[in-house]
Protein backbone atom coordinates (compact mmCIF):
# COMPACT_ATOMS: atom_id res chain seq x y z
CA UNK A 1 0.00 0.00 0.00
CA UNK A 2 1.84 3.25 -1.60
CA UNK A 3 1.05 6.00 0.72
CA UNK A 4 1.10 8.22 -2.43
CA UNK A 5 -2.60 9.04 -4.33
CA UNK A 6 -3.97 6.79 -1.07
CA UNK A 7 -6.54 8.38 1.42
CA UNK A 8 -5.80 7.67 5.19
CA UNK A 9 -8.12 8.30 8.29
CA UNK A 10 -5.61 9.55 11.25
CA UNK A 11 -7.31 9.62 14.85
CA UNK A 12 -5.38 12.22 17.58
CA UNK A 13 -4.47 13.49 14.32
CA UNK A 14 -3.84 16.99 15.69
CA UNK A 15 -1.13 17.10 17.59
CA UNK A 16 1.84 14.07 19.10
CA UNK A 17 2.24 10.91 17.24
CA UNK A 18 -0.90 11.58 15.08
CA UNK A 19 0.26 15.12 13.77
CA UNK A 20 3.70 13.70 12.63
CA UNK A 21 1.93 10.86 10.73
CA UNK A 22 -0.79 13.07 8.82
CA UNK A 23 2.11 15.45 8.15
CA UNK A 24 4.14 12.01 6.59
CA UNK A 25 1.85 11.00 4.35
CA UNK A 26 0.68 14.27 3.12
CA UNK A 27 4.58 14.72 2.16
CA UNK A 28 4.51 11.67 0.63
CA UNK A 29 1.59 12.52 -1.64
CA UNK A 30 -0.98 10.95 0.48
CA UNK A 31 -4.46 12.46 1.18
CA UNK A 32 -5.90 12.42 4.94
CA UNK A 33 -8.70 12.73 7.13
CA UNK A 34 -7.30 14.23 10.74
CA UNK A 35 -9.64 13.39 13.44
CA UNK A 36 -9.07 15.15 16.74
CA UNK A 37 -11.65 16.74 19.44
CA UNK A 38 -9.41 19.89 19.50
CA UNK A 39 -11.26 21.60 16.75
CA UNK A 40 -8.54 24.89 16.94
CA UNK A 41 -5.32 22.68 16.26
CA UNK A 42 -7.16 20.29 13.88
CA UNK A 43 -8.39 23.26 11.81
CA UNK A 44 -4.78 24.72 11.84
CA UNK A 45 -3.12 21.49 11.19
CA UNK A 46 -5.95 21.44 8.00
CA UNK A 47 -4.52 24.96 6.45
CA UNK A 48 -1.39 23.77 7.25
CA UNK A 49 -1.27 20.79 5.04
CA UNK A 50 -3.31 22.14 2.36
CA UNK A 51 -5.45 20.56 -0.19
CA UNK A 52 -4.71 17.24 0.57
CA UNK A 53 -6.07 16.79 4.36
CA UNK A 54 -9.60 17.22 5.86
CA UNK A 55 -10.15 18.10 9.40
CA UNK A 56 -13.12 16.21 11.44
CA UNK A 57 -14.00 16.46 14.75
CA UNK A 58 -14.41 13.03 15.85
CA UNK A 59 -14.71 11.29 19.40
CA UNK A 60 -13.98 8.45 18.37
CA UNK A 61 -16.05 6.54 21.25
CA UNK A 62 -18.59 7.82 18.99
CA UNK A 63 -20.54 6.05 15.94
CA UNK A 64 -21.78 8.83 14.11
CA UNK A 65 -18.46 11.18 14.56
CA UNK A 66 -16.46 7.99 12.63
CA UNK A 67 -18.73 7.37 10.32
CA UNK A 68 -18.70 11.34 9.18
CA UNK A 69 -15.25 11.47 9.19
CA UNK A 70 -15.15 7.86 7.14
CA UNK A 71 -17.61 9.77 4.74
CA UNK A 72 -15.72 12.70 4.39
CA UNK A 73 -12.49 11.01 2.99
CA UNK A 74 -14.72 9.10 0.60
CA UNK A 75 -16.86 12.18 -0.86
CA UNK A 76 -13.45 14.80 -0.96
CA UNK A 77 -10.42 11.99 -1.68
CA UNK A 78 -12.78 8.96 -3.28
CA UNK A 79 -12.14 6.28 -0.71
CA UNK A 80 -10.49 5.22 2.30
CA UNK A 81 -7.14 2.91 1.99
CA UNK A 82 -5.41 3.10 5.34
CA UNK A 83 -6.54 4.08 9.25
CA UNK A 84 -4.01 5.22 11.78
CA UNK A 85 -5.38 5.53 15.43
CA UNK A 86 -3.58 7.57 18.06
CA UNK A 87 -6.24 9.44 19.72
CA UNK A 88 -5.84 8.29 23.61
CA UNK A 89 -5.38 9.32 26.69
CA UNK A 90 -3.10 9.01 30.08
CA UNK A 91 -4.74 9.11 33.73
CA UNK A 92 -2.39 8.08 36.65
CA UNK A 93 -3.79 6.67 39.80
CA UNK A 94 -3.07 3.99 42.42
CA UNK A 95 -5.48 1.23 42.69
CA UNK A 96 -5.74 2.24 46.61
CA UNK A 97 -4.08 5.45 47.49
CA UNK A 98 -3.84 8.65 49.94
CA UNK A 99 -7.68 9.12 49.40
CA UNK A 100 -8.95 5.75 48.69
CA UNK A 101 -9.96 3.07 45.53
CA UNK A 102 -9.06 4.17 42.07
CA UNK A 103 -11.61 6.52 40.86
CA UNK A 104 -13.67 3.87 38.93
CA UNK A 105 -14.93 6.52 36.17
CA UNK A 106 -11.86 7.63 35.42
CA UNK A 107 -10.67 3.54 35.05
CA UNK A 108 -13.46 3.64 32.76
CA UNK A 109 -13.11 7.10 30.43
CA UNK A 110 -9.08 5.45 29.94
CA UNK A 111 -10.21 2.36 28.80
CA UNK A 112 -13.70 3.92 26.64
CA UNK A 113 -11.24 6.06 24.46
CA UNK A 114 -7.80 3.85 23.99
CA UNK A 115 -9.56 0.44 23.74
CA UNK A 116 -13.08 0.78 23.03
CA UNK A 117 -12.52 4.24 20.59
CA UNK A 118 -9.93 2.30 18.84
CA UNK A 119 -12.40 -0.92 17.96
CA UNK A 120 -14.71 1.69 17.23
CA UNK A 121 -12.48 3.18 14.07
CA UNK A 122 -11.23 -0.25 13.18
CA UNK A 123 -14.51 -1.94 12.55
CA UNK A 124 -15.91 1.40 10.75
CA UNK A 125 -12.69 1.84 8.95
CA UNK A 126 -12.15 -1.87 8.09
CA UNK A 127 -16.10 -2.07 6.94
CA UNK A 128 -15.61 0.98 4.15
CA UNK A 129 -12.11 -0.65 3.17
CA UNK A 130 -13.95 -3.63 2.27
CA UNK A 131 -15.81 -2.20 -0.60
CA UNK A 132 -12.22 -1.22 -2.48
CA UNK A 133 -11.01 -3.01 -5.38
CA UNK A 134 -8.02 -5.16 -4.03
CA UNK A 135 -4.60 -3.58 -4.94
CA UNK A 136 -2.26 -6.15 -5.12
CA UNK A 137 -5.15 -8.22 -3.20
CA UNK A 138 -4.93 -5.33 -0.77
CA UNK A 139 -7.72 -3.87 0.52
CA UNK A 140 -6.15 -1.45 3.43
CA UNK A 141 -3.92 -1.42 5.85
CA UNK A 142 -4.81 -0.21 9.88
CA UNK A 143 -2.11 0.79 12.30
CA UNK A 144 -3.31 0.99 15.97
CA UNK A 145 -0.70 2.56 18.83
CA UNK A 146 -0.64 0.41 21.48
CA UNK A 147 2.32 1.02 24.56
CA UNK A 148 5.07 -0.21 25.79
CA UNK A 149 2.72 0.11 29.36
CA UNK A 150 0.98 -3.19 27.53
CA UNK A 151 4.14 -4.81 28.67
CA UNK A 152 6.02 -2.26 31.18
CA UNK A 153 2.81 -0.67 32.75
CA UNK A 154 4.18 1.43 35.75
CA UNK A 155 3.09 2.32 39.31
CA UNK A 156 -0.25 4.51 38.58
CA UNK A 157 -0.89 3.00 34.76
CA UNK A 158 -3.49 0.41 36.09
CA UNK A 159 -5.91 2.07 33.55
CA UNK A 160 -3.67 3.14 31.19
CA UNK A 161 -1.89 -0.14 30.64
CA UNK A 162 -5.06 -1.70 31.17
CA UNK A 163 -6.08 -0.32 27.84
CA UNK A 164 -3.03 -0.63 25.72
CA UNK A 165 -2.96 -3.84 26.68
CA UNK A 166 -5.92 -4.50 25.24
CA UNK A 167 -4.58 -2.94 21.75
CA UNK A 168 -1.91 -5.43 21.56
CA UNK A 169 -4.36 -8.17 22.81
CA UNK A 170 -6.47 -7.65 19.85
CA UNK A 171 -4.07 -6.89 16.86
CA UNK A 172 -3.81 -10.59 15.93
CA UNK A 173 -7.30 -12.09 16.15
CA UNK A 174 -8.51 -9.18 14.40
CA UNK A 175 -5.64 -9.31 11.83
CA UNK A 176 -7.03 -12.98 11.17
CA UNK A 177 -10.47 -11.51 11.02
CA UNK A 178 -10.00 -9.20 8.57
CA UNK A 179 -7.37 -11.33 6.26
CA UNK A 180 -10.22 -12.54 3.68
CA UNK A 181 -11.09 -8.94 3.27
CA UNK A 182 -7.60 -8.47 2.34
CA UNK A 183 -7.20 -5.85 4.88
CA UNK A 184 -3.96 -5.75 7.19
CA UNK A 185 -3.62 -4.78 10.84
CA UNK A 186 -0.39 -3.89 12.78
CA UNK A 187 -0.22 -1.80 16.12
CA UNK A 188 2.96 -0.09 17.57
CA UNK A 189 4.00 -0.08 20.92
CA UNK A 190 5.74 3.67 21.45
CA UNK A 191 8.43 3.74 24.79
CA UNK A 192 8.50 7.74 25.49
CA UNK A 193 8.31 9.96 22.69
CA UNK A 194 8.01 13.93 22.67
CA UNK A 195 3.97 14.74 22.66
CA UNK A 196 1.99 16.99 24.18
CA UNK A 197 1.42 14.23 27.15
CA UNK A 198 5.08 14.97 27.92
CA UNK A 199 4.67 18.62 27.92
CA UNK A 200 3.74 18.82 31.42
CA UNK A 201 6.52 16.70 33.01
CA UNK A 202 8.94 18.21 34.78
CA UNK A 203 12.85 18.65 33.51
CA UNK A 204 13.77 15.69 36.18
CA UNK A 205 11.33 13.24 35.07
CA UNK A 206 11.95 13.93 31.77
CA UNK A 207 15.72 13.10 32.61
CA UNK A 208 15.13 10.29 34.23
CA UNK A 209 13.01 8.82 31.55
CA UNK A 210 15.92 9.63 28.76
CA UNK A 211 17.73 7.83 31.35
CA UNK A 212 16.69 4.44 31.15
CA UNK A 213 16.28 4.90 27.46
CA UNK A 214 19.25 2.11 26.19
CA UNK A 215 20.53 3.58 23.05
CA UNK A 216 19.52 6.63 22.03
CA UNK A 217 19.58 7.61 25.18
CA UNK A 218 16.88 10.69 24.41
CA UNK A 219 12.52 10.66 23.97
CA UNK A 220 11.59 9.24 20.54
CA UNK A 221 10.61 12.01 17.76
CA UNK A 222 7.02 11.73 16.66
CA UNK A 223 8.25 11.25 12.79
CA UNK A 224 9.66 8.27 13.85
CA UNK A 225 6.42 6.76 14.93
CA UNK A 226 5.23 8.27 11.42
CA UNK A 227 8.04 6.43 9.78
CA UNK A 228 7.75 3.44 10.79
CA UNK A 229 3.58 3.57 10.71
CA UNK A 230 4.38 4.14 6.67
CA UNK A 231 6.68 1.08 6.39
CA UNK A 232 3.82 -0.62 7.94
CA UNK A 233 1.55 0.46 5.03
CA UNK A 234 4.32 0.07 2.05
CA UNK A 235 5.29 -3.39 3.57
CA UNK A 236 2.72 -6.06 2.72
CA UNK A 237 3.80 -9.01 4.43
CA UNK A 238 3.59 -6.85 7.72
CA UNK A 239 0.32 -8.22 9.79
CA UNK A 240 -0.51 -9.33 12.92
CA UNK A 241 2.03 -7.81 15.17
CA UNK A 242 2.52 -5.58 17.76
CA UNK A 243 6.28 -3.53 17.07
CA UNK A 244 7.95 -2.29 19.80
CA UNK A 245 9.38 1.57 19.21
CA UNK A 246 11.46 2.43 22.58
CA UNK A 247 15.10 2.49 21.75
CA UNK A 248 15.39 -0.92 23.65
CA UNK A 249 13.96 0.45 27.18
CA UNK A 250 11.83 -1.28 29.67
CA UNK A 251 10.10 0.51 31.83
CA UNK A 252 10.97 0.63 36.14
CA UNK A 253 7.86 0.02 38.44
CA UNK A 254 7.93 3.82 38.53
Amino acid sequence: MKISERVFLVTGGASGLGKATARRFVSQGGSVVVCDVNESDGNALETELGPRARFARVDVREEDDVRRAIELAVRNFGALYGAVNCAGIVAGSRTVGRDGPHDLEMFRRVIEINLVGTFNVIRLAANAMSANEPINGERGVIVNTASVAAYDGQIGQAAYAASKGGVAGMTLPIARDLSKLGIRVVSIAPGVFETPMMAGMSDEVRGSLEQQVPFPPRLGDPDEYAFLAQHIMENGYLNGEVVRLDGAIRMGPR
